[in-house]
């Protein structure tokens, strides 16, 4: 192939970024950043484990082009993390085997081989020409070198390396780099209470803080009086309290009236970079670990000496190998007088060390810095990283010996941990709930580092979920040709191509995780794994995973990603804190009477709007089949509903009055719909609440964030009134399984032409004006007037088997009218209230509850995950060998801590925890165990309950006591509850109240395995 030089020879058109594959990636980045990396030809030089990691990451993201340099062979070893490699491509050129398998992660993105001989290094002529070059695994002397002239010409340059359980990374985005946005995060605003225009102090409505940092600009809309503030230029400000800011010199400014909101505008960053051969001299760290301050400074020496030791003797030093590693460290200590010789010892013995969670770490971390010097979105590292996890090395360090090469594809991990550690990893049995994003990268990673493929070792996966075209952007291991297929079955057919040694080893489901499965995940299930990670995107499947790890004593590994945000948890059972022990507090929920009658933001107008879509489309629907196929549906309707006028005209009007026959009347049905929502209800409201309303504070009503709305005439002209007549006819019409209509002017013919009833609205209707007034009252009906109503109803079995089809929201299918109609809803709901409105995208985001999701992210805390993992594999019991972590990559930043000690309690003098628990060796009676505890601890039961059946109390009867305390206790469930115990539940959670001898109430948790007559006390 010709050299890539020329960028002319690498311009492709560009074309519309594609929102159904990069959907949840825009939410992060946003068009402009992406239209940036649009542009964007980036080149990678080396392919081994790093190199292809980067590569990756930088295809999925969607950047213009990515082209590789790496002509050296395949080597055996490199199968340790290089996942796009097999066995039979050794000794072919690692750039060419590596092209076809990264091109086909994304049609959009042209991935390109840079050809060169075996042994040729890359040169500064075959730089020219891209846009960011990023070097893996190079010498500082060619690092140097290329740099030298990225730095003079202002081209973005990253060098990256990793050592076993060390990495670095090095950036130079040129002399002055502008960062348009350093955190990513959405830009605050608020309501203005009043502005001082003695001294230029803003103050806020107090229902929330402002949030501002002093430093930070902001411009301000909707002023009264104070004008010349609308639209100004952005103004710094200062800020003075959680609720007031000062913006500087107001005097020239008119007087304030009422009203504002502040917008914080984000003002762009210019960073200066050096380059290596003047950073190296006077680097700045960038700390990953603050637990480790200090090593960033040795790690600086010890990478510059390896690279020294490379060069003298044309090889890394050999696994463990003291002699090499003393070279090293004399190296390193003429750099640096004052390095840690044992860490660069570290170093040096775990130079020819590779490890897939390592490379996912510094790999991820570095395509995250490329898309930021194509984007110009979130603050670059500046400018030397250094990372490790020393932490992960075994408790019984490996012997020389024991890491030496054999000529095996593990021998980059067996190089670090030893073999013995290398035949722990295999026969490891771990349970992985959910192969999506997080749970591909899982898999990929176990794959390189041969987790479960011995003669003992075992995976099991779960995920419940087919592939869906917006899965392509992160769920790296999935194709186009795999849509509509289970993920589960799909990541694992992969992943045992990576590795043949795993072939037969992986267990597929697409049983979901919860109370109805513990059939299929009981305690045989859980008694063949060895730990269980959490690939879960929501909070109630984690804390079920995180009960049974509990349950049954297993080590679980939880990991989550919001953007560029991500954290990992390690739950180690007798040493930490569970999942459950800390929640984040619950999400502030907006007030119904702003959703209802007073929305001020457009997130208020989108929740209404999805609302309405449920109560026009699922539930009616739902309802009319209930009716004609629920016999008595129609009485439990009247007998418990509080509703039951408003229900069954619902059914009257789906089933009669309203029921169409032609998709022009589903046009009718939406037109009048239009003028309901967005004219008759606001007309209403202003006639409850007129615009000169005054409260009783004595204030306007209408002031602060309430604002007054305004009713909208119907206009088919108007795009916007037109899209709510279209996607609500089409849904209107999927109800009841009639064709929809392509042509636009059909849809304004129909509507036009549509007889509007005249709307007079009516006194003394209440309105609900904060969530503590009473809830309007419904109209009372007479016993007469709701006997005809349900007279218009037709008798079920004259419709036999017609049904409604009720809408089942699909955010994703931009064909099914489903967003199109929010985004009409909410934008007409915003425009009813002077609101501005959203588009498509962030109505989608808001209304389907997309969480925000990248591949670098995720890439990066399953690596970090993967490091807790080799701990657990190990056994570790000391507290201090786990780490927590939080990265938010954006900033960027790395946090680690240790995980929380699990909480202790106390009755008398016996402490327990979480995991602490008694164990009979039999099926005992209720007797025995009421006995034991005032034997054993002197406790006093005085209740026992399992599940909803209260088993016995101090209280009862003394029948009832002489009957069931000689009852064995498996016995005495059955007959209390009359249910027999399914034949696959084998354990019983009870529970216990006790008293200790003060009198104070003491709680403790029974579980009773049944088949192996075998009682334990939590």
């Amino acid at each position: 192939m010709s050299n890539l030089s020329s960028s002319a020879n690498m311009d492709v058109d560009e074309a519309a970024i594609d929102e159904g594959l990069y959907s949840r990636q825009l939410y992060v980045l946003g068009h402009e950043a992406m239209k940036k990396m649009a542009a964007s030809n980036v080149l990678v030089v080396g392919m081994q484990g790093l190199g292809v990691e980067i590569a990756k990451d930088l295809v999925l993201a969607g950047v213009k082009s990515v082209t590789v340099y790496d002509p050296d062979p395949v080597k055996i070893e490199d199968l340790s993390s290089q996942f796009f490699l097999r066995e039979e491509d050794v000794g072919r050129p690692r750039g060419e085997v590596t092209v076809p398998r990264l091109a086909e992660l994304n049609a959009y993105v042209p991935v390109r081989n840079l050809e060169g001989q075996a042994g040729q290094e890359i040169t500064v002529d075959l730089v020219k020409g891209f846009q960011v070059v990023v070097l893996c695994n190079a010498s500082y002397q060619k690092q140097l070198e290329i740099n030298d002239w990225t730095h003079q010409n202002d081209v973005p340059f990253i060098a990256t390396e990793t050592r076993g359980l060390f990495g670095s990374v090095f950036n130079d985005f040129g002399s002055k780099f502008t960062c348009v946005d350093p955190t990513g995060e959405q830009p605050l605003s608020g309501m203005i209470v009043s502005i001082d225009k003695a001294n230029g102090l803003v103050t806020c409505l107090d229902e929330t803080r402002h949030g501002l940092e002093d430093g930070d600009f902001v411009t301000f809309s909707e002023v009264q009086g104070m004008t010349d503030l609308n639209a100004c230029e952005p103004r710094k400000i200062t800020v003075k309290g959680p609720y007031t800011f000062t913006i500087g010199d107001t005097t020239g400014l008119g007087d304030y009236i009422r009203g504002g909101i502040f917008t914080q505008v984000k003002m762009p960053k210019i960073l200066e970079f050096k380059s290596l051969r003047e950073s190296i001299q006077s680097p700045e760290y960038f700390i990953t670990d603050f637990a480790k301050f200090d090593r960033p400074a040795t790690l600086h020496a010890g990478f510059q000496a390896l690279s020294e030791f490379h060069a003298q003797h044309k090889r890394f030093p050999k696994p463990r190998n003291a002699h090499d590693a003393e070279a090293v460290v004399a190296i390193a200590k003429k750099i640096d007088a004052d390095a840690d010789e044992k860490i660069v010892t570290q170093l040096a013995y775990q130079a020819t060390g590779d490890l897939a969670p390592v490379i996912a770490v510094i790999g991820a971390f570095v395509a995250q810095e490329v898309l930021k010097a194509s984007s110009a979105k979130f603050h670059p590292m500046q400018q030397h990283m250094y990372f490790d996890s020393l932490e992960s090395l075994p408790d019984v360090l490996p012997s020389e010996a024991e890491c030496q090469p054999t000529g095996s594809r593990y021998d980059g991990q067996v190089a670090v941990f030893g073999k013995t550690f290398q035949e722990k990893i295999s026969n490891h049995r771990q349970f992985l709930v959910g192969s999506g994003a997080i749970g591909c990268e899982m898999l990929k990673n176990w794959s390189m580092m041969g987790l479960a493929s011995g003669p003992k070792g075992a995976i099991q996966v779960t995920d419940l979920d087919t592939i869906e075209k917006s899965n392509l952007n992160r769920q790296f291991l999935f194709r186009p040709k795999d849509l509509g297929r289970f993920k589960a079955e799909v990541a694992a057919t992969v992943v045992s191509d990576m590795n043949k040694d795993l072939t037969g080893k992986i267990t597929t489901r697409q049983d979901a995780v919860g109370p109805d499965t513990e059939d299929i995940y009981n305690e045989e299930f859980f008694m063949n794994i060895d730990g269980v990670t959490n690939a879960l995107d929501n909070v109630k499947a984690r804390l079920y995973m995180d009960q049974r790890c509990v349950f049954y004593e297993k080590p679980l590994i939880d990991s989550g990603t919001l953007g560029t945000k991500g954290n990992v948890q390690v739950v180690i059972p007798h040493l930490t804190e569970s999942y459950a022990s800390s929640q984040d507090p619950p999400e502030k929920e907006t007030p119904s009477c702003t959703i209802k009658n007073f929305p001020n933001a457009i997130a208020h107008t989108i929740e209404w709007s999805r609302t309405a879509f449920d109560d026009l489309f699922v539930k009616p629907a739902q309802a009319v089949n209930s009716y004609l196929s629920e016999p008595d549906y129609l009485e439990k309707t009247l007998k418990y509903s509080g509703q039951q006028k408003e229900q069954i005209e619902q059914l009257v009007s789906y089933l009669v009055t309203n029921k169409p026959l032609t998709f022009e009347e589903c046009i009718v049905w939406a037109r009048l719909q239009f003028e309901e929502k967005y004219n008759n209800e606001i007309r209403q409201l202003l006639f409850s609440l007129p615009k000169d309303a005054v409260a009783s504070n004595g204030q306007p009503f209408w002031s602060g964030p309430k604002r007054a709305p305004e009713a909208i005439t119907f206009n088919s002209n108007d795009p916007l009134h037109l899209s709510y007549i279209i996607a609500a006819a089409n849904l209107h019409a999927y109800n009841y399984g009639l064709k929809g209509e392509t042509d636009f002017n059909v849809y304004r013919k129909v509507a036009d032409s549509v007889i509007v009833p005249e709307f007079t609205p009516k006194s003394g209707v209440a309105v609900q004006i904060n969530d503590n007034d009473p809830v309007a009252q419904n109209e009372t009906i007479s016993d007469n007037r709701l006997a005809e109503l349900t007279a218009k109803l037709p008798a079920p079995s004259s419709l036999a088997g017609y049904r409604l089809n009720p809408v089942e929201f699909e955010k994703d299918d931009d064909t099914n009218h489903h967003i199109d109609f929010i985004t009409a809803a909410s934008n007409l709901r915003a425009t009813n209230y002077s609101i501005n409105t959203a588009d498509r995208h962030t109505t989608k985001q808001i209304a389907g509850k997309i969480i925000p999701a990248i591949a670098t992210t995720t890439s990066l805390v399953t690596g970090l995950a993967c490091l807790e993992l080799y701990k657990i594999i190990d056994g570790k019991r000391k507290l201090e060998s786990y780490k927590n972590g939080f990265v938010n990559i954006a900033l960027p930043f790395f946090g680690f801590s240790e995980p929380i000690t699990a909480p202790k309690h106390k009755y008398g003098v016996t402490e327990w925890t979480l995991w602490d628990r008694f164990t009979f060796k039999n099926d005992p009676t209720l007797k025995e165990i009421i006995e034991w505890f005032q034997n054993e601890h002197k406790l006093d039961v005085v209740m026992v309950s399992s599940g909803v059946s209260m088993l016995w109390s101090s209280f009862v009867g003394k029948k009832k006591s002489e009957e069931r305390l000689p009852m064995k206790f498996s016995k005495l469930v059955e007959y209390v509850s009359r249910k027999s115990v399914s034949p696959h539940v084998k354990t019983l959670t009870v529970e216990v109240m006790v008293m200790d001898e003060t009198g104070e109430d003491v709680e403790v948790y029974i579980i009773l395995y049944i088949s192996h007559l075998k009682l334990i006390l939590f």
